[in-house]
């Protein structure tokens, strides 16, 4: 029930009036006023009563005078009286209706009552009420009370002593509660600060509000008093003593840390009060010195006083506890003091004391901190931090060195303390130290000799003090041996515990923000706050030294397996610590202390030994502690439980293991269990000392790499006691767990273990060099291990991890071998065997990663580890072989890894895995491993170990083909599967795809591997093999070419077969020419095989020709890739190179591939169609069939069609090629290009050679020529139309050399008919063939085509000179055929004349379809054919051959028969002007020839050859000079002086008078002579044109008549009276005829057609005319009569011939 419901009221007020009466009642007879004061009370509470509604404040207003009886009472000092006031001013104060004023009254009232020591109990219990229930009493007043209660404290009677100091303690208390309920009050209000004040700090109060100002006023004093000056405040204190006033000052610290810290007045009393106070109490305990307090010391020091300073340690605990921050100057000296206090000199108990204060900072891990930024962190400050450590560790060290530290009379100790001395001291105690203490079971410390015990001091984690606390008493006490120790030793774990735990908080922390941050912003990057790291890693570093040293001393020294435990954890945690800050020296300087704690005494493990030297070649020397890390003392009292050998190169003796030992190889088990992952380097540490330890317990590894006890014979000297026996289990399963347990640490750490556990294998290995001693196993079995528990995350250690195994594995030492292959081989087999996620399947990269070790055994060149290699392929194929998935390529690389220096048996082991692999796996693999299977097949083909191997291999092959060709849908639809996979990821890394044959579709790319694998063995070196596989290669691609898609066939044509080609064309041209002697033992080698080159040329041949029938029968696919053209021109060269190589096998075949290829016609739809195609081009098909044993260019067609197959394949409509243009183009490219390798071909082939031959000349044969020459046909009939003339001229260069080539002698009998029978070879054939097909594609063709006919010409009338000329061969001498004996002479030259005739004959037939033709006529062919017939014709009788020219007049006859008429319509052209002399000069030639006829020339021949001299004229006259008007002049003159010539009887004499009438070819001179007249009477002129041409005949004429006149006129003179002959006479007679005929045309002709010099000859003529006039004959007079009557009109010539001239 609260004091203000209205009951309550209702209630004080009765029972105020019920005290009121008591009073009344009791004070009635000896105290009258007090009776009526209390019954004015009365009245005046009933009133207020009555008034008031709010009772209590009406109350309040008026308390004093309510109060006032009750205060009378108390003056009575009358006890009962007394007793009755002050129980009812206490229940007024209770409901707190006392004010101000009043309760300044009650105190004094109470005042009087302490003077007169009354009721001292009720007194005090009066003040607390009145100060606890309200606050009404303030500064004097306050004051007051507080004095009154010291005042009672200071009584004789100890109960009220007692009563007063608990009062005291609780009025202080209440005093600053006020202050902080106050300040709560006002918390929201800002004011403005005060200035700060100076020293004058009365003065300061003046800002503090009421209750504050009674804290500082009450602070201040208790100040004063402790320094025993005199109160401000509190007037009237008679006696104080300094140890309550401590007391006191300790529990408002300790309790109101927040006053100090938020008024600066306060903190102002800190500072400027309580520090220099504590400073000034402490100076006897820091000046005195133990031992130096003897009697006779002059100036005695002030002894440190027990109560006094222990009261003093805990003020200074308070303050750096709570106010630290604020006196960071002062705790420093605090903490300094602290330090001196735990030197040696001091007493004991103040050690003891000061222990406990350290201790009571060890639990405050965030003060250390403080300590550490404060001071450690700072440029010239104290390393306080680290000096509390090192204090810490020095007064362990200190303890152990003096002995018997209980006694206060111990053996004085150096002043410094420094190492050595000290370790002397120790030395020289050891005898008192009981040593015998160390058989007790008690736990302790035993060091050299010193024996500490253990005791438990705290529990951990709290500094419980038995010192600190003990308030009461005066003395110091006796401090038990080993307290201190104790003591310090919790100290030193708590300290260790409560950094670690604290900063690992924090670190937990940080990394759960960084966690969370990661996840809100996973784009940027955490960045940790780097202070804090700062602050951590420099408290690590200030303390790891001193806490290593007093750990390591203490561990060594300690006896009891607790402690080891404790101090191990602490080492352990410290080490965890230090790795996840990443200090690394200090991590691995605890690290290798429980290493060395494992290992027995002076054990020499260079990893240990030289980590240790870096710490123990210094002392600490800090700020004069000198911190001395110990070595381990030899003599520790342990019980040994193992007896080993050391695991080193040389033999040693035997080496201890004791409890203590093991308990530490536990711990560093522990440590690599539980915090493996911050271990990082020193895991070297830690493995290295647990292989020695695992060596010395003689554990040898077992299945799986778990260690197990070796057999007890292991070693003479290994002796385990029972004790360790039932260890050992534990310790190999721990070993195991530890390894087990990798698979929690993160990735780095993992690698982290790897690497050690590889040094150290390394480092085994280096040992196990050069002698064939047991290796240390342990790295080796503890790799697998780690292995085989990381398969989750096998990826990111196995690299590293069978990286070492595999150079294990090359190791000499067999046993260190065989271990590495096992461990490797089995890694790889639990691999593949474990469940990974997602499976392995799923996962290619994993699978080849854990393969690919298998892989790299390959390379290790022992015999045993390849086994064992092959054995795991055995092993993987029958348990995982429908599994493999991705890992097949890297097994079958493992089987194909066969080099020839293996020996046979390794490689034919291989070869059944192979074997095994191509009858059950292929289905199970994955599509894309079957290129591999082909690779390692073919990598089988190519050893040459073994033949049969090779030529299995290759079987092999063709039965991987025909699996591909039955399980083709299955295969291309997993391949394109896989394909886009790659591609999407190749895009996602922006790369392109790379595989073999890239472009080509998955499945085409297996087949092009197949291709190009057989391609390679091809070209082996042994023909066997290159047969094999050239046979296998062509019939897989016939038989399954029709599956690839077009694009591919682009590949095969590329890289497979031209690739080939090139190889073959390479080794064939190089290929050895030495014979090959017999193929050893009975094989004999056929003549034509033997030598390389030969068998290099069957392969040669054999692979053309297969690329060629590809070339056909795959046409109309091929001719559909975008670099058709290119291939066609490739293999155009390859069969160039052949043809023109000078091997007749293989040009001959070089040619049957190309008329192969050439059979083909655009594609044709229907297949039926195919066999006419070679009708369709007009070829005579006997031209083809001797070379065709291929049959017809029949196309292959199979059962289902190709395009049906085709599509089937490639989803894809295939496209027939448009018959539009484009096709059409492309193919006469492809012809073009065919024409020009035929041209080149031919022109090299037929280019004679140069220089004087040696008989080593290569002359081709008359059936490659022939081959060569059969082709132009077929080609033509697709390159007509563009065919032009530079081609035509071109392949006359060729025909001409082809047919100019001569013949050995020793095939001539075969080739060459007998010399007699003119028949031509199929050489010369061919020849005319190829023209004839050239002019009749000209004739049918279009109008451009024609200039070719020229050409034509021309070519065919140089063959017409080889009748009488035969061609030359370069300067090859050729013996004419009849004269060739065939063992003699080297090379016969043919027999051309038929060939010529022939020639001659297609000549005249040609010209008679083209004399009209333009290019005909403007080329002047009529001209050429005169030139090439005027060598025959001039020869006549002189011809090899008379049938020649006989054949050439009558074809000159035939020509000028059709050419003339064509020459005068294009008179005007003057296109013929150059052919007029030409044919004159043939006509002289033939008519006047040079030759003689042979003398056995008969008459009736003669005369046949004079009727076709007549032939000649009468041509002339019927088809010259009638047309002479269109002929030119010069020509006409030429004919008419030819007439003439013919006219006149010029023999010679020496004929027989009956041959003469013959021989005189009378009947030609008179044809001559009338043809001559007939053109003299020339009266028709009508034109200027032929005025001119009769000009040149009368010109002819004249000429023509002198002669005969004036011959005549001389033979008449000489024959005198003799007649002269007939014909003489008749001529005459003519000729006088013909001149008056001729005078009579000039009467009538215009005189512009008669030219001066006509008339200049008529006139000539006169005189010898008139010569003539002695003539006998009268039939000449009658004629000369005639022919003179007509001069007599010329004797005077017009005059207007003067006047005009000539027109």
């Amino acid at each position: 029930m609260s004091t203000s419901s209205p009951e309550a009221v209702k209630k004080l007020l009765e029972n105020m009036q019920t005290d009121l009466r008591s009073l009344s009642m009791e004070c009635k007879k000896k105290f009258p006023p007090v009776k009526e004061a209390a019954e004015s009370g009365i009245v005046k509470i009933k009133t207020i009563a009555a008034r008031n509604t709010d009772i209590l404040a009406a109350l309040k207003e008026n308390s004093s005078e309510v109060v006032q009886p009750f205060l009378m009472g108390c003056g009575t000092k009358e006890p009962k009286i007394t007793q009755l006031c002050l129980a009812a001013i206490q229940r007024l104060m209770s409901h707190e209706v006392v004010s101000e004023a009043a309760a300044g009254n009650i105190i004094n009232m109470l005042w009087q009552l302490m003077e007169n020591g009354l009721e001292e109990l009720k007194l005090l219990q009066t003040v607390l009420v009145l100060l606890t229930t309200n606050t009404v009493v303030h500064d004097e007043v306050l004051s007051k009370a507080i004095v009154l209660c010291f005042r009672l404290h200071f009584t004789k009677d100890n109960i009220t002593n007692n009563t007063a100091a608990a009062t005291v303690r609780q009025v202080v208390t209440v005093v600053f509660e006020r202050m902080v309920a106050e300040d709560e009050r006002f918390k929201g209000i800002v004011e403005q600060p005060p200035p700060v004040q100076g020293n004058t700090n009365r003065r300061s109060v003046s800002t503090l509000r009421p209750s504050a100002k009674d804290a500082y006023m009450l602070f201040q004093d208790l100040c004063q008093l402790v320094n025993a000056d005199a109160p401000y405040w509190l007037v009237g204190m008679t006696e104080m003593t300094r140890t309550f006033g401590l007391e006191l000052l300790e529990s408002v610290l300790n309790d109101f840390p927040g006053v100090f810290l938020q008024h600066q007045e306060f903190s102002f009393l800190l500072k400027e009060r309580v520090c220099p106070l504590v400073i000034k109490l402490f100076s006897p305990n820091i000046k005195f010195r133990q031992g130096s307090s003897s009697a006779a010391s002059p100036a005695p020091v002030e002894k440190p006083y027990f109560p006094i300073c222990m009261r003093l340690l805990r003020v200074v605990s308070v303050l750096i506890k709570h106010f630290y921050s604020l006196l960071v100057t002062e705790c420093e000296i605090f903490l300094s003091l602290l330090v001196k206090f735990l030197d040696g000199e001091k007493p004991q108990w103040l050690r003891a004391v000061a222990v406990e204060s350290v201790h009571r900072l060890c639990v405050q891990p965030h003060l250390l901190r403080s300590f550490c930024q404060s001071y450690d962190m700072k440029q010239h400050s104290t390393k306080v931090f680290r000096d509390i450590v090192n204090a810490l560790g020095s007064f362990i060290q200190s303890l152990f060195i003096v002995p018997n530290a209980g006694n206060a009379a111990a053996v004085s100790a150096p002043a410094a303390g420094s190492g050595s001395g000290a370790q002397g001291t120790a030395q020289g105690g050891q005898g008192t130290g009981g040593s015998s203490g160390a058989l007790t079971t008690q736990a302790a410390f035993e060091y050299r000799g010193t024996w500490i015990p253990l005791m438990t001091v705290s529990v951990q984690g709290s500094a419980k003090a038995t010192y600190l606390e003990m308030l009461d008493k005066v003395e110091p006490p006796s401090i038990p041996e080993g307290y201190a120790m104790s003591v310090a030793f919790s100290a030193l774990l708590d300290l260790v515990r409560g950094i670690t735990s604290m900063i690992e908080r924090e670190l937990a922390a940080e990394e759960e923000a960084a966690a969370e941050f990661r996840e809100n912003h996973p784009d940027q990057e955490w960045k940790p706050q780097p202070g804090a790291h700062l602050v951590w890693e420099e408290m690590v570093n200030a303390c790891w030294c001193g806490l290593l040293a007093a750990l390591s001393l203490l561990l060594d020294a300690s006896t009891d397996e607790t402690a080891t435990e404790n101090i191990l954890k602490a080492e352990l945690t410290m080490a965890s610590l230090c790795g996840r800050l990443g200090l690394v020296t200090p991590r691995d300087a605890f690290i290798t202390a429980i290493c060395k704690a494992s290992l027995p005494p002076h054990y020499a493990l260079t990893v240990l030994s030289s980590n240790a030297a870096n710490l123990s070649s210094k002392a600490y020397s800090i700020q004069g502690q000198s911190v001395q890390i110990i070595s381990p003392s030899s003599e520790s009292h342990q019980q040994v439980v193992a007896v080993g050998q050391p695991l080193t190169a040389q033999p040693q003796g035997t080496v201890v293991l004791t409890a203590k030992n093991i308990q530490c190889m536990r711990t560093l088990l522990n440590l690599a269990h539980c915090h493996g992952a911050v271990l990082g380097t020193s895991w070297q540490l830690v493995l290295a000392t647990l292989q020695h330890l695992v060596w010395i317990l003689g554990l040898k590894p077992g299945v799986g790499g778990a260690l197990k006890p070796g057999r007890a014979v292991e070693g003479p000297s290994t002796v385990l006691t029972t004790a360790v026996m039932t260890d050992l289990p534990v310790i190999s399963n721990i070993l195991s767990r530890l390894f087990e347990s990798s698979q929690y640490l993160d990735d780095v750490s993992l690698h982290h273990l790897i690497n050690a556990l590889c040094s150290l294998s390394l480092e085994a290995m280096e040992m196990a060099y050069g002698n064939n001693k047991e290796p240390s196993l342990f790295a080796v079995a503890k790799l697998l291990e780690t292995g085989l528990v990381n398969m989750d995350r096998i990826e990111i250690l196995w690299r590293p991890l069978t990286g070492h195994l595999l150079e294990v594995c090359q190791h000499p030492n067999s046993r260190m071998r065989e271990w590495g292959a096992e461990a490797l081989t089995a890694l790889i087999k639990a691999g593949l065997a474990y469940k990974h996620d997602p499976p392995l399947a799923q996962n290619q990269r994993l699978q080849l990663l854990l393969l690919n070790p298998l892989k790299e055994l390959s390379n290790v060149l022992h015999a045993d580890i390849r086994q064992k290699q092959l054995e795991c392929v055995l092993q993987i194929l029958q348990s995982h072989g429908d599994s493999l998935g991705p890992g097949w390529p890297l097994v079958l690389g493992v089987i194909g890894a066969i080099r020839n220096d293996q020996g046979e048996s390794l490689i034919r082991t291989a070869f059944q895995c192979l074997q095994l692999v191509v009858t059950d796996f292929l289905p199970t693999m994955p599509c894309t491993c079957l290129q591999i299977v082909v690779d390692v097949a073919g990598s089988f083909g190519l050893q040459n170990q073994e033949l049969n191997i090779s030529l299995t291999s290759i079987g092999l092959l063709w039965n991987i083909s025909d699996y591909f060709f039955q399980r083709g849908e299955a295969i291309i639809q997993e391949l394109e599967r896989e394909e886009e996979a790659l591609q999407k990821q190749a895009q996602e890394k922006g790369e392109t795809l790379n595989r073999p044959f890239h472009p080509a579709p998955p499945f085409d790319c297996l087949w092009l591997c197949l291709y190009a694998k057989l391609g390679e063995l091809c070209v082996d070196p042994r023909p066997a093999v290159r047969k094999s596989a050239g046979q296998t290669l062509f019939s897989t691609i016939a038989a399954h070419g029709t599956l690839l898609q077009q694009p591919t066939w682009h590949i095969v044509v590329w890289k497979v077969l031209f690739q080939l080609l090139d190889c073959v064309r390479t080794s064939s041209t190089t290929a050895d020419k030495e014979k090959i002697e017999s193929g050893g033992g009975n094989i004999l080698i056929h003549h034509s095989r033997d030598t390389a080159e030969k068998q290099w040329a069957e392969t040669w041949v054999l692979t053309l020709a297969g690329v060629a029938r590809i070339f056909n029968t795959r046409r109309y696919l091929l001719q559909q890739l975008g670099d058709f053209f290119e291939a066609w021109e490739v293999l155009l060269n390859h069969i160039q190179s052949a043809a023109l190589s000078k091997n007749n096998e293989v040009s001959l075949a070089a040619l049957k591939s190309f008329q192969e290829i050439l059979q083909i016609v655009t594609p044709v739809k229907d297949s039926d169609k195919a066999g006419d195609a070679l009708a369709a081009m007009g070829v005579p098909p006997v031209l083809i069939d001797p070379l065709s044993a291929s049959g017809p260019g029949r196309p292959l067609v199979r059962s289902d069609s190709l395009v049906e197959r085709l599509t089937r394949y490639n989803g894809a409509e295939l496209q027939a090629p448009p018959p539009g243009e484009e096709s059409a183009l492309e193919d006469s490219a492809l012809w073009w290009s065919a024409w020009n390798t035929w041209y080149r071909t031919g022109t090299d082939s037929t280019r004679p050679p140069s220089g004087p031959t040696e008989k080593l000349a290569f002359i081709p044969s008359q059936p490659f020529l022939t081959a060569l020459i059969q082709i132009f046909p077929a080609l033509y009939q697709h390159i007509k139309a563009n065919f032009s003339m530079e081609d035509l001229k071109k392949l006359g260069v060729i025909l001409h050399g082809a047919v100019s080539v001569p013949i050995s002698s020793d095939a001539s009998p075969f080739i060459l008919p007998s010399y007699t029978e003119a028949v031509l070879t199929s050489l010369q054939e061919a020849v005319l063939t190829a023209l004839d097909v050239l002019q009749k594609a000209i004739c049918v063709g279009p109008e451009n085509l024609q200039v070719m006919y020229p050409a034509i010409f021309e070519q065919l009338l140089l063959f017409v000179e080889f009748s009488c000329k035969p061609p030359q061969y370069g300067r090859m001498e050729t013996k004419h055929v009849a004269n060739a004996k065939y063992n003699q002479a080297e090379w016969v030259a043919l027999n051309y004349v038929p060939f010529a005739e022939r020639s001659l004959e297609v000549v005249v037939d040609l010209y008679h379809k083209t004399a009209c033709h333009k290019a005909v006529i403007s080329e002047k062919v009529l001209q050429n054919i005169i030139k090439a017939l005027r060598m025959p014709l001039g020869l006549k009788y002189a011809c090899p051959s008379e049938s020649t020219w006989k054949l050439a007049v009558s074809s000159l006859l035939k020509v000028l028969s059709i050419g003339l008429p064509v020459a005068r319509q294009h008179a005007s052209s003057g296109k013929f002007d150059t052919m007029w002399p030409e044919l004159a000069n043939a006509f002289e030639d033939f008519l006047f020839t040079k030759s003689t006829p042979p003398d056995n020339l008969s008459i009736q021949e003669f005369q046949k050859n004079e009727a076709v001299d007549v032939e000649v004229v009468q041509l002339i006259s019927t088809e010259i000079l009638p047309f002479a008007n269109f002929i030119p002049k010069d020509f006409v003159g030429q004919i008419m002086a030819m007439l003439n010539k013919g006219s006149i009887h010029s023999q010679s004499p020496s004929f027989t008078e009956a041959e003469i009438d013959v021989r005189m070819r009378e009947e030609f001179s008179k044809v001559c002579f009338e043809t001559l007249l007939q053109f003299s009477f020339s009266n028709k002129v009508s034109t200027p044109q032929e005025g001119y041409i009769s000009r040149m005949a009368l010109s002819v004429l004249l000429k023509r008549s002198q002669d005969v006149l004036r011959r005549y006129v001389e033979d008449e003179r000489l024959s005198g009276r003799c007649p002269l002959p007939r014909q003489q006479v008749t001529e005459i007679i003519f000729v006088l005829k013909a001149i008056s005929t001729l005078m009579d045309s000039l009467k009538k002709t215009h005189p512009e057609n008669v030219d001066g010099n006509t008339w200049a000859q008529v006139i000539a003529l006169y005189p010898t005319l008139v010569e003539c006039i002695t003539c006998s004959s009268s039939e000449v007079s009658s004629a000369l009569k005639e022919a003179l009557g007509p001069f007599k009109d010329f004797m005077q010539p017009p005059v207007s011939k003067v006047q005009n001239g000539e027109s």
